[in-house]
């Protein structure tokens, strides 16, 4: 893990260990309400990571952008297509037809 993010969760670690629940719960929110905010753009910057090494002559392989990143093949090839969330995101499977 890098040092960047396990400082970061630290601080979450930090929150869950607020004494007052009141205090807790109000730290909660505001930690929430910038992870939705800065979810969207985070997304965005990590498909542009995708999308550079993809561009690359010779493109890097699906398998070698997922060792670099620490996420999975899959994960990879759905973030290249712009996909997100669990699925919501992607077209459904034709049915053969009967």
């Amino acid at each position: 893990m890098t040092e960047e993010a396990q400082r970061v969760i630290d601080a979450m670690n930090a929150v869950e260990a607020i004494a007052d629940p009141e205090k807790r719960a109000r730290a909660i929110s505001e930690v929430l309400a910038h992870q939705t905010e800065r979810g969207s753009e985070w997304r965005k910057m990590r498909r542009q990571v995708v999308l550079d090494l993809r561009a690359q002559v010779p493109a890097v392989s699906y398998r070698k952008i997922a060792n670099l990143l620490g996420i999975g093949l899959a994960t990879v090839q759905d973030i290249e297509k712009g996909y997100t969330g669990s699925g919501r995101d992607r077209p459904r499977a034709k049915q053969p037809e009967e």
